[in-house]
């Protein structure tokens, strides 16, 4: 079945493994799907939410942009590397500016949790660390993932939020990197 699929390639730099990865996402699902690619290296928008939710801000084209095509999508793939345990701060800031009250969620009188605005769609996070996938699960806990995948996906309505971590990039060879684009080609294929 055909797909939305919306990539994020989540990495504020414009040159690194998470966009070879995101290109080779890309490059095989194009051929299945409908797929958009936003990269947050060529976003331009304020990252921090100073003020909260107390006041509005006003939105930038390209978070509205990012907005109209989480919409469209039936499928989100976020591509991020890890950064001392977490997200990078562009990508929180993105999260921050446009999962937005009204827009991702919807707190409603009487209701402990919040309507969810984004009910139904799939996501799959690929992030890249510097650290064995392992140690960070065991023994940091995965703090990114957990923020990513039920903090923010499961919380705004996404129904299904899979995951895969891939590491160490550091150390990695030419041989590991290219097996990692390989399976990250059959997840796009796949629409996964």
């Amino acid at each position: 079945m055909r797909k939305r699929i919306l990539v994020l390639d989540a990495n504020p730099k414009s040159d690194s493994f998470i966009n070879y990865l995101s290109e080779a996402y890309v490059g095989v699902a194009q051929k299945h799907h409908d797929v958009r690619l936003v990269r947050l290296s060529e976003m331009d928008f304020e990252i921090d939410l100073s003020s909260g939710y107390d006041e509005t801000m006003q939105m930038e084209e390209t978070l509205l942009a990012f907005q109209a095509s989480l919409k469209w999508c039936d499928h989100l793939v976020i591509m991020t590397p890890v950064w001392w345990g977490a997200v990078p701060a562009k990508l929180k800031g993105l999260i921050d500016r446009t999962l937005l009250p009204g827009f991702a969620f919807r707190y409603e009188k009487g209701m402990v949790r919040p309507k969810q605005l984004l009910q139904g769609k799939t996501a799959r996070i690929v992030m890249t660390m510097d650290t064995p996938p392992w140690y960070y699960i065991l023994f940091q806990g995965a703090p990114a993932l957990r923020q990513l995948k039920s903090a923010t996906l499961k919380f705004v309505g996404f129904r299904s939020v899979k995951s895969n971590m891939i590491g160490p990039v550091i150390t990695s060879t030419a041989s590991s990197r290219s097996k990692w684009a390989d399976y990250v080609s059959r997840l796009g294929a796949t629409g996964q």
